[in-house]
């Protein structure tokens, strides 16, 4: 899963960010700053499974 980010950060990320915005969606923009800090986290967890934090803005 490591070298999945790495080299496919950018689009994990973006995805990521996608599902953020269609949850938000879907719930009229009520939870947006809980939906913002979930997926900031899941980008952190996965970003440091190489023990870097590199690979997803």
């Amino acid at each position: 899963m490591g070298a999945a980010v790495d080299s496919q950060g950018d689009k994990i990320g973006e995805g990521l960010d996608k599902v953020g915005d269609l949850i938000d969606e879907k719930t009229g923009g009520s939870h947006g700053d809980k939906i913002d800090l979930g997926v900031d986290k899941a980008k952190d967890a996965l970003d440091a499974l190489d023990g870097k934090n590199d690979d997803i803005s």
